[in-house]
């Protein structure tokens, strides 16, 4: 005889005595159907683990039949109503996503853009594009030409990228760090390339002040901080074609950091990530560093800038033997005295 059975009977006995501690049977089917329910839930959740949709509520009809069957000793399937499949593209992972580094979020900042001054630039005796068809403009156009052809022709096996240019010099005061600009402002004219200027002469960084631009976070900062993207330092100029990388905080620990694979991996990204950039690295003195001749291990090109009529032959013969090995080493003769009867600047005119 069932439990349900057995309760009636004691009900319908003419000899019991009034008492409220037995339930009807009516409650009795209800309290074993929620027992039910609540077991097939628990099931239910166990299977589909942990984030699963909410479970349909079970009706009364089906709470009955779950106790039913229950009270038989029948062993049913969980009353559970389907569930329609999310709309997504592509397959679906139940695998936990991890969070982003805080330094690496989707939402990170944008590059920041800075102003160049380019009538001081040109008042400075600078290479601007508005600055008219000067001979300084003529000096860096036949400078840049073979530059840009190396950059882009075709690299044997092994041969670093050559659009990697360091620009640098023996000594200090020989003027490496306005040819570098005077070259990126250069080949920033060119129709079909971008630039990016690095000011990597990290004791001595120069190309913002050069340029009236204040310090700025840049290269030692993302060799330092693995958190920090290069769109996270680099600056954005109001000349479309031309970016900067500032040099960044000073370290004591420049020289093993620009020998670092973390430094080549960083090369290596900026020299491949658009097909149409130049990379011109300002580069410290190779006579007084040691962070020029490690920085050269990265370079396609190197461009040493010797001052006229003060760097001595030897002081030269002793740069061009610390990048022994390096291909492509070019020398850019600086601070020429200009030649008489030739005019500063010219254009041509139509009738």
């Amino acid at each position: 005889m069932s439990i349900i059975e057995k309760a009636a009977a004691r009900r319908n006995d003419p000899q019991r005595t009034p008492d409220t501690d037995v339930p009807h049977p009516d409650m009795i089917v209800e309290a074993m159907a929620r027992s039910a329910a609540t077991k097939a839930e628990q099931s239910l959740a166990e299977a589909v683990g942990p984030g699963a949709p909410a479970l349909p509520a079970m009706t009364q009809a089906e709470m009955v039949q779950a106790a039913m069957a229950q009270s038989q000793g029948l062993k049913t399937a969980p009353l559970v109503a389907p569930v329609a499949a999310p709309a997504v593209a592509g397959p679906v992972t139940t695998a936990p996503v991890k969070a982003p580094a805080s330094g690496n979020s989707a939402a990170r900042s944008t590059t920041r853009k800075v102003d160049l001054d380019l009538a001081r630039m040109r008042d400075l005796g600078m290479v601007t594009a508005a600055g008219g068809r000067t001979a300084l403009v003529e000096d860096f156009r036949v400078i840049k030409r073979p530059l840009i052809k190396r950059a882009f022709a075709e690299r044997a096996p092994g041969d670093l990228p050559g659009n990697l240019i360091m620009v640098t010099s023996s000594l200090p005061g020989e003027g490496k760090t306005y040819c570098a600009i005077n070259l990126a402002m250069s080949i920033a004219m060119e129709l079909d390339h971008t630039v990016l200027l690095v000011d990597a002469d990290v004791a001595r960084p120069s190309v913002l002040r050069t340029l009236g631009l204040p310090a700025q976070r840049g290269l030692m900062d993302i060799l330092v901080d693995e958190t920090l993207d290069l769109s996270d330092v680099m600056l954005r100029t109001n000349v479309p074609t031309l970016a900067i990388l500032p040099a960044g905080t000073s370290t004591p620990r420049a020289t093993e950091l620009l020998a670092s694979a973390a430094m080549t991996n960083l090369v290596m990204e900026i020299a491949l990530r658009y097909p149409d950039r130049i990379v011109i690295f300002d580069s410290p003195p190779l006579l007084l560093t040691s962070e020029a001749r490690v920085l050269a291990t990265h370079m396609g090109q190197i461009a040493v800038v010797v001052e006229a009529e003060t760097t001595t032959q030897h002081a030269v013969k002793e740069s061009l033997s610390q990048l022994e090995g390096c291909a492509n080493v070019n020398l850019i003769y600086n601070k020429t005295r200009e030649f008489p009867g030739i005019e500063e600047s010219y254009d041509y005119h139509y009738g």
